[in-house]
């Protein structure tokens, strides 16, 4: 491809929106721009690196046995609410109506759509597994979009659900999608981490996020130096460290008056925060629960929703919270709390004379001590991890990082089927609910990713397997009459390989900062100083130091250098 008959519009300077380095850089580089928050146009080169994830992701999948088919991206509300996720997956789905009136959702993900496709058509044990694939816009009504396709809109998406009739025959096809993913993201050239996550608005028990390893990740990981496990924070399985244990003293009431904050209770009092108890109420289709944690502490909702098991979980109003405890808001205690249902995080297991809220406006309970003074219905991992935290699996703490998830893999059970009567018939005859998991991989995002990792103050550097062109040829006078013959002879000679021939009249500083803006992997120079002597300089994107070879080697060496990166995964 010639320059001048491709549209790669290069910027000097970013849009002041942009924040992150891959958004900076897929803007300035000309691979998309902005129609409006959180939707973008790809162009040329953009397009060219999607293209090459979604190549990769296909060989991949259909190596896994996926099979490709394509879904529509409205669906009928009467489907999300068979499943329940009309009400509940909440104000990210974005809803339109038809002219006659009728719910529709733009499909954010398609377990709806393709459960409802395999109830009709699939109800024998005979024809299960099946896993099947799509790569499909997606539709998120992100309340604050930014980092450029990292947290957008309308983005690119391959999503696969697999249907089974037992969890064994899910967990095969589990580690299946778990080793393509890790071949995927691999030979995209990331550098990535498997960890542990919660399953969000998806749903199911078990799942994995493929985390890219980069400073500007928006997830924090969690990961044990000693036993290997790792975890996005919220799912991390964590122990606060322990206080020091002191011998219980009599409890007193003391006058706190208009003290509600752990700050202003702790100040007070002048004892830590972690001698404080927060106790924060909330009502479930259940009842009330009251969770307990430490005040140097927050409470993760996500663990306590999961072990709970509700699909409803929502803090308690002041007014219930008057009626449940006898005081306002910011007094709730343990001590004499009846009719509620208490939780208290693993961390509150350990020390003791404990501050809590005493139930009495304007007032705190000192000395408490579990046991003694207040019970509880059992001691659950409720707190949001973090550094230093210790590592649930062997006791020793976590270390934090960064990440940008890139795919993530859940078993769903039989969430959707169940919900969704979508059955088939087993061995005996029979009728029973498809066992299902879920696959995704961000294809946009991970091409944001794959520049998050490679790059420098000038550009991108692209790895060879997703890179828009593999070759770029620069003359640096197009009208001198040699140049221009040498470049269109490796031009023609380098036919095999993605080559893009920069044939503008521009000056060789402006086509030396826009080749290390767009960042092709291998550039061939070629100038009159050189050609004087007969050769062509080679130069990697990211090497320091071009090599210089003659004008007849230089096919060969491009080839070699590039067929030796292609085997290997890197040059060198």
């Amino acid at each position: 491809m010639r320059w001048r008959e491709t549209y790669i519009p290069t910027l000097k300077e970013p849009p002041a929106e942009a924040e992150i380095t891959s958004h900076k850089l897929m803007l300035r580089a000309g691979l998309m721009r902005k129609l409006t928050s959180g939707v973008y146009i790809y162009l040329p080169l953009g397009m060219k690196a999607i293209k090459k994830v979604e190549s990769i992701v296909r060989e991949e999948m259909n190596r896994a046995g996926g099979v490709e088919l394509l879904l529509p991206v409205l669906h009928p509300a009467e489907l999300w609410r068979e499943s329940g996720r009309w009400d509940h997956y909440g104000v990210e789905l974005m809803r339109v109506k038809d002219r006659h009136g009728r719910d529709f959702a733009l499909g954010p993900t398609h377990e709806e759509v393709i459960t409802d496709l395999l109830r009709g058509e699939v109800r024998s044990y005979r024809d299960l597994p099946i896993i099947l694939y799509q790569i499909q816009t997606k539709f998120r009504d992100e309340m604050r979009p930014r980092f450029g396709v990292m947290r957008a809109r309308e983005f690119l998406m391959k999503d696969a659900y697999s249907f089974h009739q037992d969890d064994n025959s899910l967990s095969q096809t589990y580690q299946k999608m778990f080793d393509a993913y890790s071949r995927i993201f691999t030979r995209c050239g990331l550098s990535f981490s498997p960890v542990e996550a919660d399953s969000g608005a998806i749903g199911g028990d078990v799942t994995h996020e493929f985390m890219v390893l980069a400073e500007n990740g928006e997830s924090e990981v969690l990961t044990c130096s000693s036993c290997g496990y790792a975890a996005t924070r919220e799912r991390a399985e964590a122990k606060a460290p322990g206080l020091s244990d002191e011998k219980p003293v009599a409890r007193e009431l003391v006058h706190t008056p208009g003290l509600k904050t752990v700050e202003e209770v702790s100040g007070f009092l002048g004892v830590e925060p972690q001698r404080l108890v927060k106790t924060i109420l909330y009502r479930t289709e259940e009842g009330f629960v009251a969770a307990l944690i430490r005040g140097d502490r927050e409470i993760n909702e996500v663990k306590l929703k999961r072990f709970l098991r509700t699909e409803e979980l929502q803090m308690a109003s002041p007014e219930e919270i008057l009626q449940l405890t006898g005081a306002p808001l910011g007094f709730s205690g343990p001590v004499g709390l009846e009719g509620v249902r208490i939780l208290a995080d693993y961390s509150l297991q350990d020390g003791g004379n404990f501050v809590v809220g005493a139930n009495r406006e304007d007032h705190h309970l000192i000395n408490v001590n579990y046991g003694r003074d207040f019970r509880v219905d059992g001691f659950v991992d409720l707190i949001l991890a973090q550094e230093g935290d210790i590592c649930a699996r062997c006791g020793k703490s976590f270390t934090s990082g960064r990440g940008i998830e890139v795919g993530q893999i859940f078993k769903l059970g039989t969430k959707y089927s169940s919900s969704m009567k979508a059955y088939f018939l087993d061995k005996e005859g029979e009728e029973r609910p498809f066992v299902m998991g879920c696959y995704g991989i961000g294809i946009t995002r991970t091409v944001a990713a794959v520049i998050e990792q490679h790059h420098d103050r000038d550009g991108i550097i692209w790895p060879l397997s997703v890179a828009p062109y593999q070759v770029l040829i620069l003359p640096l006078n197009i009208t001198h009459p040699q140049t221009r013959e040498t470049a269109e002879e490796l031009y023609k000679q380098l036919k095999d390989w993605e080559v893009l021939l920069d044939d503008r009249e521009e000056r060789a500083g402006t086509k030396f900062k826009d080749a290390d803006l767009i960042g092709i992997p291998l550039r061939v120079t070629i100038g009159e100083r050189s050609l004087k002597e007969g050769k062509v300089e080679i130069k990697l994107r990211g090497e320091p130091t071009p090599i210089s070879v003659s004008i007849e080697e230089a096919t060969q060496k491009v080839r070699s250098i590039l067929e030796d990166w292609g085997g290997r995964g890197r040059p060198g």
